[in-house]
Parts: C-alpha cells; structure tokens; sequence
C-alpha cells in the first residue's frame, strides 16, 4: 500500500506548539484567563455576546438545553440523520425529542418537517449544521418565532460556515460547539455555547462549575464541566487561523467535485447560494445504478490506503437505544434511510497534497 490518507487530520503547527509550551512554562494548567481569553476572541469572531467553554460539544449541548429551560415533559425536534450526541442530550434533560427528515442535497433539517412536527409541547429546536453546510435558518426561526420556540444551532461541524453572510453559532437563541480532535477547530475535547442571552450564558457558568455563585456556595445543581487552559490554549491558535484552513478544505473540495462530478454514478456536495460550506466532511452519494455499491466503493477506498467513512450507517430514529426506550419512528424519515445507505465521506481536510487528491480521483475512475 503506497498511500495512507487519513479521513481528518488535526492542523497542528509550531505556533500552536510553542503557545502551550510557553502556557506549560508559566504553570497555567487548570481553568483561569487563558480559557477566558479564548472565550473573548471566538466571541468576536462569531459577533455574539457571550461564549461559555465547557468539557465538549454534548455537553454544550445539553447545558444550553438546561439553560433554556427544556426538561421533563418538553419535546425537542431534531433531525433524524446526525451525530446521537444531538437527540441523547435532548434524553439527558428529560425532554423527548422528535425525529424530523432532512433534505436530499444538504443532509440538513428539512424546515417543511419542521413545521410539521411542531405541537403544545414542543419547547425547542436543534437544526445541525452537517457535515459543514449550514442549515437553512430563515423558515426555522420563522416558525419557532411564531410558535414561542427556542431554536438552538448544533454547530460541532460548521465552525466558520456562514448562513447569508452570518457566521454559524449567531444565528439563534444559542449555539454548541464542539472542539473534538477531527474538528475545524481542534482541541482535542471541549466545547462551548454561544449566546446573545446573558441569563442563559450565567446559568452555563454555574453549570459547569458545580454551580458556584462563590466558593462552595452553591445556588445550581452543576458538575465539573470546564476545559484547561493547555486546551484554550490549543483553541486560540487553532481559532487564528480557522478562515485560513477553511480555504484550503474548500479548494480540496473544489478538486474533487471538478472530477468526480463528471463521473456520473457519484454525487457531489452541494453549497447553496445563500451558504458558505466549511467542509468538516466531504460526503458524496453513491446512485443506485453505480458500478459498486456505496459498501464496496468503502471497501475499495480502504483497501487502497483511502480513509473513507460512513456517516451514519442508521438514523437516529431507527436507533436501537431508542426502540428500547420507546421512542424510536420507523417511518417518519424516508430520506434519512436513504442517505444512510448511500452516502460515504472521503478526505478533504487541508494536510491534503495534490498527490493525495490525484491518488483518491485515480481509485474513482477505475472504478
């Protein structure tokens, strides 16, 4: 095997190196301003109030659910295909969430479904922002306006993705990310909620450390959920470059689309117009009539030193957790299914070298 193509590969340079060397120098390991000023640089970047960095994105998640008040007997609509950390955490406050399709083209929260799914107890919304796209806001905050619903963005995987010329993680009520090692920007764990709502952000601080107002008074029901300062750190100079790295997912993209697309058994990623797609994945859709199929076009990938991966092989709906519970829709969600049978993501993060695109093109078109 010639080639090794992993499928994400953390961007790690010398001035993310030499600013936790410099951190490990002054001693500055546990939670302080080295967490705070991260905080205040990707709150100036996403043009939002607040920005609370916690432990990782499911937590982030969960927290900013609490924090809006969801809990016991509220629903939460989510769409059916994404991560499980989006709907566990809808579980974790006591609430229910509904599973809602999504669009062919973008694997995003099909808003029509929305709509549908909205009833007296509906109390939020989490549209994802997969793979990188973002998902179409507009007619999601619309609704939810007219309804009295909180709308949440998921945006672990759209870090600098833009919705109209607006950053995601500015365009609701509040926002989660995720800073997991594969991300656009990688800590190697954490997360944060971004927020315009000040109660919101204050009841996350308290929340994420044991909910002290002072020193061991307590005035929440909180847990340990901060991130060091070795992990800001990582965050600032990771966030300092975030435009730049981005730039170089979308011209891989680019490549890929320009000759993959003329295969004609292979579809290709969308970006609407009104969006700016930040690549976390690169996810195409294998047809129906393709000369192999989406699990034999992953076989050949990884048996030629390609990392591809399946996202996600089951919707969240048809979960085997959720059948247990009771929760599970076997047929709210057609286009889901049909995704997770198709689609198969392939390398597209910036270490990529033209060698490494030509090598992943050439195993397509022997196919």
């Amino acid at each position: 095997m010639s080639h090794k193509i992993r499928i994400a590969q953390p961007h790690i340079d010398d001035s993310d190196i030499e600013y936790i060397v410099d951190i490990l120098r002054r001693g500055l390991l546990a939670h302080g301003k080295i967490v705070e000023e991260f905080e205040r640089e990707f709150s100036r970047y996403l043009g939002v109030q607040h920005v609370v960095a916690v432990s990782n994105g499911t937590i982030a998640l969960e927290l900013a659910l609490r924090a809006h008040g969801v809990g016991l007997g509220d629903e939460v609509i989510v769409p059916s295909y994404t991560f499980i950390a989006t709907s566990n955490t809808v579980v974790f406050t006591g609430a229910k969430p509904v599973f809602c399709d999504v669009e062919w083209d973008t694997f995003n929260i099909d808003p029509k479904c929305v709509e549908s799914k909205i009833s007296r107890r509906t109390k939020a919304i989490i549209p994802v922002h997969l793979f990188g796209h973002p998902a179409d806001m507009d007619p999601i905050l619309k609704v939810a306006k007219e309804n009295n619903i909180v709308v949440i963005e998921d945006a672990a995987q759209a870090h600098g993705a833009r919705y109209r010329g607006r950053v995601t993680g500015s365009l609701a009520d509040s926002a989660a990310f995720s800073f997991y090692a594969t991300k656009n920007i990688a800590m190697g764990e954490g997360g944060a909620v971004a927020t315009g709502n000040s109660e919101v952000a204050e009841k996350i601080r308290l929340y994420r450390n044991h909910g002290q107002k002072e020193r061991y008074i307590h005035v929440k029901l909180g847990g340990n959920y901060r991130i060091t300062s070795i992990q800001a750190a990582l965050g600032i100079t990771q966030l300092r470059k975030l435009d730049e790295l981005n730039r170089r997912r979308r011209k891989n993209a680019e490549y890929l689309n320009r000759y993959l697309g003329k295969l004609g058994w292979i579809e290709t990623p969308v970006e609407k117009d009104w969006a700016y797609h930040v690549y976390h994945q690169y996810v195409v859709k294998v047809a129906s009539d393709a000369p192999v199929s989406r699990d034999e076009l992953y076989a050949r990938l990884r048996e030629a030193g390609v990392e591809a991966m399946i996202y996600y092989p089951l919707p969240l709906n048809m979960q085997p957790v959720y059948r247990e519970m009771g929760i599970h829709d076997e047929k709210c969600c057609p286009t889901a299914m049909e995704l997770s049978k198709r689609s198969l993501a392939i390398p597209v993060h910036p270490g990529l070298s033209i060698k490494d695109l030509e090598y992943i093109v050439e195993i397509f078109e022997k196919i």
